[in-house]
């Protein structure tokens, strides 16, 4: 748990920039980032925050829907963001030029990919995985997907979810965020040194539930 901007937030804390990839609060509104926003870009730094500063500048204010519109992105590189705010699911972009804002329907599954990381082909055959997972699991609990996340793939390691590339780039964490009705779970695996750990918290109000 850290405290940032006065508020309190449950996160994995990047080392090198000390901002963070996924986060939650203790009334169960969460979020994700995802590095590149449609299409892969090039990196144009140097930039003025990190993006994972960026998403913990946003989601610690009382309203981090509204601070998306708000927040200035100049010379930030662009990021997707999705957001659970008061039991409402939100998939926010930033393109380098431009914001875009869409949202989701609480109750459906999603998966995205990193642009950066993934060509369209590869995407769609992670959304091609994904679908064959709900198939066999209709109703996933947490390790379930935990589980996806570590051993999906077709031993291809430079697209299987956990992903080793050229040297340069490899899966190194799984983290996975549950939250019940008045519960939050957050799980996060170390691949590089197989440990694990968990944080439980309980709800400041109630959340319907989201993986």
């Amino acid at each position: 748990m850290f405290e940032y901007n006065g508020q309190k937030l449950f996160f994995p804390k990047d080392a090198d920039a000390g901002g963070t990839w996924i986060v939650m609060k203790e009334n169960g509104d969460a979020a994700v980032l995802l590095n590149g926003a449609f299409i892969c870009h090039t990196a144009e730094p140097p930039y003025r925050l990190s993006r994972g500063i960026i998403l913990l500048d946003i989601f610690s204010t009382e309203k981090p829907s509204a601070a998306f519109a708000k927040i200035n992105l100049r010379d930030i590189e662009p990021f997707t963001l999705v957001l659970l705010e008061n039991n409402c699911l939100y998939e926010f972009r930033w393109d380098g030029t431009e914001k875009f804002c869409r949202q989701l329907n609480i109750n459906m599954p999603y998966l995205w990919s990193s642009t950066t990381l993934y060509d369209g082909f590869v995407i769609k055959k992670r959304e091609q995985w994904f679908a064959s997972f709900l198939n066999d699991h209709p109703i996933p609990t947490q390790q379930d997907i935990l589980n996806f996340h570590r051993f999906t793939g077709d031993g291809n390691k430079q697209n299987d979810l956990l992903m080793t590339r050229d040297g340069m780039y490899t899966t190194v964490s799984i983290t996975s965020i549950l939250l019940t009705k008045d519960r939050g779970c957050i799980q996060y695996l170390d691949i590089s040194g197989s440990t694990s750990s968990e944080i439980k918290i309980e709800l400041l109000q109630s959340s319907q539930a989201i993986e």
